[in-house]
């Protein structure tokens, strides 16, 4: 029988090798905490209460799946997935529309995180919009130029933005308590109302299921893998699986409170709520201004975040799919700019942000299988995996989760309020 003090001592060598090797996963789940999930989250909640909860659950588990297959790929291969397609799809002819259509991909998402910190710093400090735009499209590089040579800088600073978000939204859900009939409702009544909220949960789908963290996962987890022999590469996918699951779920519970919160502070009495301001300043008369307050600090902390994400994916899908080392400044600011100018032409046109938000997740959505068909595709092949090729049953519900997100976009499309 083993002594109480041989399980706490084999308990805590478990938790140091779970620590040393954690930060993949972590730097990957807080585009699962993105502005674009609040966005969709928001309309989601305030438009449809709990009924769409399930889709929220659903796409949780479809990016664990997926990001588990990324990571696996990574440490398994040791080189990133924009590396291998280089290497399969062989001809530039191939290859630059793949990588173009990334780009799109990590653009999509890039403005929805550049927006959230815009719409953060606008509320919560009263800077103008059009100046908030402007030091938005600064913060990742300052941020990232601070920490370039020292990554576990970078990953403690992901460790407080997801500590900030996750705390943020258990004191939202005290303050605004959802009930247990409705949670139970809104999990397992599997539909959507209407057109509408096919178009919301299509997006919240794409705000969840990231394409270019695809890249990123197989990326960071190749270089923890590089040089270490089999054994160890063993070692390193079941810790691999462990924080993915772990911080995945992290992820899954953030996005449903921040639904179920506005499920019950603005359904049905505001269920029109058309930006992220209003919703803010419903918020605080409603719950207070401590509830408003840490809903931008939520906000600002997931924008500044996923930004710097954001910009890292960018950077790895363009270095893999070209195959040639990126000048790292020049590539974070045209990543940023790209989006700073038509977004910040929107803004003085007088779009609204939630809006641009939404409708870039659902582009998001469009794009999600540009990533993940190739993840199944190279995680089931025996070559090129060896002893992590996917079992049968894993690359079965992979595929039928690439079923489910293929149905769902060509019935938005084909959808009215598309």
């Amino acid at each position: 029988m083993i002594s109480p003090k041989a399980k706490l001592s084999h308990f805590t060598n478990s938790l140091r090798k779970f620590i040393t090797y954690s930060g993949p996963a972590l730097i990957v789940s807080i585009a699962y905490m993105d502005p674009g999930n609040y966005g969709t989250d928001l309309q989601g909640g305030a438009g449809f209460g709990y009924s769409l909860l399930w889709v929220v659950w659903l796409s949780s588990i479809m990016a664990m799946l997926v990001q588990y297959l990324a990571g696996k790929l990574g440490i398994a291969t040791e080189k990133g997935m924009a590396e291998i397609l280089r290497e399969k799809l062989g001809r530039k002819l191939f290859v630059i529309p793949y990588w173009l259509s990334s780009e799109v991909a990590s653009a999509a998402t890039d403005l929805a995180e550049y927006l959230g910190t815009v719409i953060a710093l606008n509320l919560l400090f009263g800077v103008p919009m059009i100046y908030a735009s402007i030091f938005g499209a600064a913060d990742v590089i300052i941020i990232l130029a601070l920490t370039s040579r020292r990554f576990r800088v970078l990953e403690q600073l992901f460790l407080l933005c997801v500590s900030i978000i996750s705390f943020g939204y258990i004191y939202e859900l005290l303050v605004a308590p959802p009930t247990i009939h409705g949670i139970l409702t809104g999990t397992f009544s599997l539909h959507f109302v209407n057109s509408s909220a096919l178009f919301v949960g299509v997006g919240i789908i794409g705000a969840t299921v990231m394409p270019h963290v695809v890249f990123l996962h197989s990326f960071l987890t190749k270089e923890k893998a590089i040089g270490k022999p089999l054994e160890e590469r063993k070692r390193m996918r079941k810790l691999h699986l462990a924080e993915t699951i772990f911080l995945l779920t992290i992820a899954a519970l953030v996005n449903a409170a921040i639904l179920l919160m506005a499920a019950v502070a603005f359904n049905p009495t505001n269920s029109q709520i058309q930006s992220i301001s209003e919703a803010y300043k419903t918020l605080v008369p409603l719950f207070g201004a401590a509830a408003g307050l840490i809903f931008l600090i939520t906000l600002l902390s997931s924008g500044i975040a996923s930004s710097a994400a954001g910009t890292l994916s960018g950077q790895i899908i363009m270095e893999g799919f070209l195959g040639k080392k990126i000048n790292v400044l020049l590539r974070r600011i045209v990543t940023r700019f790209v989006n700073v100018i038509p977004t910040t032409i929107a803004i003085l046109l007088g779009f609204d942000p939630l809006h641009i938000l939404v409708y870039s997740q659902f582009l998001l959505s469009l794009l999600i299988p540009i990533a993940v068909i190739p993840v199944v595709i190279l995680t089931m092949n025996k070559k090129l995996m060896g002893e992590f090729v996917n079992r049968k049953i894993t690359t079965i519900v992979a595929c039928v989760f690439v079923g489910i997100i293929i149905v769902f976009n060509i019935f938005s499309l084909a959808s009215p309020s598309s």
